[in-house]
C-alpha cells in the first residue's frame, strides 16, 4: 500500500525484559536502518539505547546501520548481551 505512494511500510522493533516495542512507519525508499530507528521515536522512549553502540538487524540478521530499508522490513534494535552464551553454557556444564 505504501509502496504505491512512493513510501515503504516498515516496523522498528525493540524488546526490553518488561516491554516490547513494535512501531509501524512509512518511510521513503532512501531511509537507512539507523534513520528508521530515529524516525520511530524509539530513542526517546528508551533512553538506555546507546545510539553510538546499538546493533541493528532485519528479521534476525545483523545489518549495517547504513543499509537501506525495503518494503515490509522489520528493523530490530538488539540489546547488548549480559553474558557470553558459550561461557554461560560452560559454567552450567561445569556445575553438573
Amino acid at each position: 500500500m505504501g509502496e504505491a505512494a512512493g513510501l515503504l511500510d516498515i516496523e522498528v522493533a525493540y524488546a526490553r525484559p518488561d516491554r516490547q516495542y513494535v512501531l509501524k512507519l512509512r518511510v521513503s525508499p532512501d531511509t537507512t536502518l539507523l534513520k528508521a530507528v530515529e524516525l520511530s521515536g524509539l530513542l526517546q522512549h528508551c533512553p538506555e539505547i546507546d545510539r553510538q553502540a546499538m546493533k541493528l538487524g532485519v528479521f534476525g540478521a545483523s545489518c549495517n546501520p547504513d543499509q537501506l530499508v525495503k518494503q515490509f522490513d522489520r528493523v530490530e534494535v538488539y540489546r547488548p548481551l549480559w553474558h557470553d552464551p558459550k561461557q554461560a553454557r560452560r559454567l552450567r556444564a561445569n556445575k553438573n
